[in-house]
């Protein structure tokens, strides 16, 4: 498979489905950039380095994804907006298992 379909709401609350390649070693925050569900400059500030929680997402469906890194969780406890189905997509690697991921990505503030 080189495509899966990740349905995406906005902060508008509009939802998009999109194709992500999972061949091209992307991650969530990058497919979101890519399609411009977010004004420039609002998410994904730090570049994807899971230090700024601008990228924060809440995972709408019960999708297999890859398991939370001790950076992630800690920047997740100093974030707002925060629920108990929150990640920071730049933490997300595209991969297969993330075929029909539904996420609605977190307030801006």
């Amino acid at each position: 498979m080189e495509d899966v379909t990740i349905y995406i709401t906005d902060r508008d609350g509009v939802k998009h489905k999109v194709e992500a390649p999972t061949d091209m070693a992307m991650n969530l925050m990058e497919v979101v950039r890519s399609y411009e569900l977010a004004p420039e400059g609002t998410i994904g500030v730090c570049g994807g380095m899971a230090m700024c929680a601008s990228c924060q997402c809440y995972v709408e469906n019960n999708v297999e994804l890859n398991p939370m890194e001790d950076d992630e969780d800690a920047m997740l406890a100093e974030a707002f907006n925060v629920k108990e189905n929150s990640r920071l997509s730049c933490q997300i690697p595209i991969t297969e298992s993330l075929q029909n991921l539904e996420i609605t990505l977190a307030p801006e503030y």
